[in-house]
């Protein structure tokens, strides 16, 4: 950013330090107990044997009688003859990485210090998702669609639990990488209409294009729809340079398998004994007529953050009514969210809890659109009244909940 420091990035700031305060509160409660989830013991064990690394085999309970085998692969993996179905060699490499730099032994007693070394790629993704939210929303809504989306993801009770791996799969690289994957798509197409050699010229983009789109397949095989969906985003934008757009577009695909093939040590054997195994496509459409799945999945959405069943009922209502609100700035993200909540509803199990996940910032992102347009209006005092206070009571509710779950353990 070129943009010099201000007041507008202070509170940013503040509010991305108070979203990492929350994940390290609940990432010390859970190394204070001494043992890692087994879940979590097999990914640093699996990410430390591709590099080459010591694994943490005593991060559960000494008594374990299991403790020098290892921990048993995952259902999933088991059933898919020992080979995950939903994550590349690059989630478990980024699991693992920050562990090479631990000179003492993996021990219990010692958890709490390397524990915070197995947690930290995910508050760095955490909180530069929360950063590229916040750049994003601004950018196309102003300040006040800035702050309206990082306020609602500082507290957001599913990201801060899954930032800081409190018992579930850390998701939030697969996040960062699908924001980054479709916004990226998107600004590098707004900059097609520059005179000048668009693909050398955006080859900062194409690097950040390719690392998204690695980390969010690595993370997530099945995110690959959300980098097919980017390419017609940037046609759409840039009618008169489709065949740079696609030049790009290739260009950062490439470099995303790349970094993926360098994952696996470069082998193609197990490159492609991976990708044979993986599930790229695991729906269940009959998941639709199931009874109660759809209030299910709206009920998972609200636990993940409580003020989407109040704002977002009003942004759709408002987007459907309002011309003013449908541009692409809205519809954009609009049409993710859907997208991945659809996902989300048809795909079980993990998929599904991923694609739920994923679709939480895009829809941020357009009810920070909508209302950043409502404030505009000469409604603003009444509109800004509300928001307010609905923002507020959220942020302290989550808050309530962090503390409430923190003492139980």
């Amino acid at each position: 950013m070129r943009e010099p420091m201000g007041k507008p990035q202070y509170v940013a700031a503040t509010l991305l330090l108070i979203f990492l305060a929350q994940c390290s509160w609940l990432v010390r409660r859970n190394l204070d107990t001494g043992t890692l989830e087994v879940r979590e013991w097999y990914r640093l064990d699996q990410g430390s044997r591709r590099l080459s690394g010591p694994a943490p085999r005593s991060g559960l309970a000494p008594s374990d009688p299991f403790l020098q085998a290892g921990p048993a692969p995952p259902p999933r993996v088991l059933e898919n003859g020992g080979i995950d179905p939903d994550h590349s060699a690059l989630w478990y490499i980024v699991a693992a990485a920050p562990l090479l730099i631990w000179r003492g032994n993996f021990v219990s007693q010692s958890l709490a210090y390397w524990g915070w070394l197995a947690r930290a790629p995910y508050l760095f993704f955490g909180v530069m998702l929360g950063a590229s939210l916040w750049y994003v929303a601004r950018r196309l809504y102003g300040n006040v669609g800035g702050f309206i989306a990082l306020t609602l993801y500082c507290f957001a009770p599913g990201i801060i639990q899954t930032t800081a791996v409190w018992y579930t799969e850390p998701e939030i690289g697969a996040a960062w990488g699908a924001f980054g994957t479709v916004f990226t798509g998107i600004a590098v197409a707004h900059t097609l209409y520059a005179p000048r050699e668009v693909v050398l010229w955006n080859w900062r983009r194409i690097l950040l294009l390719g690392i998204s789109i690695a980390l969010a397949v690595g993370s997530q095989y099945s995110l690959f729809v959300l980098v097919l969906l980017t390419l017609p985003f940037m046609l759409y934008l840039a009618p008169q340079r489709r065949q740079a757009a696609v030049t790009i577009w290739l260009a950062a695909c490439a470099l995303a398998a790349l970094l993926l093939f360098a994952a696996y040590g470069f082998h193609p054997t197990a490159l492609f004994a991976a990708m044979r195994a993986a599930h790229w496509w695991d729906v269940e459409w009959k998941a639709l007529s199931l009874p109660g799945a759809l209030g299910h999945i709206v009920a998972q959405l609200g636990q993940n953050s409580p003020a989407i069943v109040v704002l977002l009922p009003i942004a759709l209502a408002t987007f459907v009514v309002w011309p003013r609100a449908r541009y692409f700035g809205n519809t954009a993200p609009l049409l993710v969210a859907s997208l991945c909540f659809l996902l989300g509803t048809i795909s079980p199990h993990y998929p599904g809890l991923g694609f739920q996940l994923v679709s939480i910032p895009f829809f941020f992102v357009f009810i920070a659109g909508v209302f950043a347009d409502l404030l505009e209006t000469r409604h603003r005092a009444a509109v800004l009244a509300g928001l307010f206070g609905l923002l507020s009571a959220y942020a302290l509710l989550s808050l309530i909940h962090l503390f409430q779950a923190s003492a139980s353990v």
